[in-house]
């Protein structure tokens, strides 16, 4: 079984497609982090982001384990990704690894953006995880600030809305739910209130 997890930065995806691995055994990727990974050594390199070539050039000789995962939390490294993850060139070299990781046995998890509508369209569950912008902005400036980093929550609410726009609006992959989603807001849910809404869709696409 494929399980694809989609939404908006900070709606809570990465935390609900983990757990549900976790109950069913499967392989999880944090599809998000290929695109921090290549922003993250584009901005190590000093190259610019506006060159589309240079950047699927990155993605394509990406080897994720080379970089930490504490390297790509930092909120200048989610605005590259961001841009950089509109170009169509580096998403089609990003597309192929993500399909193989889907294909693994007894069954993956994917969480992202474009899962269900464009890596793994005929995925047998698929989740569109979302919260406002408020919600999402808060959940985020708590991390930042949790982890000491010198932010402010109105920098980090334009952040989010301006990403929001950039992720609805590009030509390639836009963000938006698959036409056979289950949406799931979880702007006033607990961790845990999610995470069993979520597993409730799972097991009821499994009995099916």
């Amino acid at each position: 079984m494929i399980i694809a997890v989609d939404g908006p930065s900070a709606a809570g995806k990465g935390t609900i497609a983990k757990a549900i691995a976790q109950a069913l055994g499967y392989h999880f990727l944090d599809t998000g982090s290929l695109y921090r990974a290549t922003a993250f050594q584009l901005l190590q390199a000093g190259a610019p982001l506006d060159n589309e070539a240079l950047a699927a050039q990155c993605a394509a000789a990406l080897d994720i384990s080379a970089v930490r995962d504490e390297d790509l939390r930092s909120e200048v490294v989610a605005a590259a990704a961001s841009r950089i993850s509109a170009y169509p060139s580096l998403r089609q070299n990003l597309l192929e690894y993500q399909r193989r990781f889907a294909a693994q046995s007894p069954g993956a998890v994917l969480d992202g953006r474009d899962i269900g509508t464009v890596i793994c369209p005929a995925a047998e569950v698929k989740l569109f995880i979302t919260a406002s912008a408020e919600v999402r902005a808060k959940r985020r400036f708590e991390e930042l600030s949790a982890s000491g980093e010198n932010t402010s929550f109105a920098a980090i609410l334009a952040d989010v809305e301006a990403r929001d726009f950039r992720d609805a609006n590009r030509t390639v992959s836009p963000l938006k739910p698959a036409t056979d989603a289950v949406v799931i807001d979880t702007s006033t849910l607990t961790i845990a209130e999610a995470i069993n809404a979520a597993m409730a869709v799972v097991k009821a696409k499994s009995i099916n």
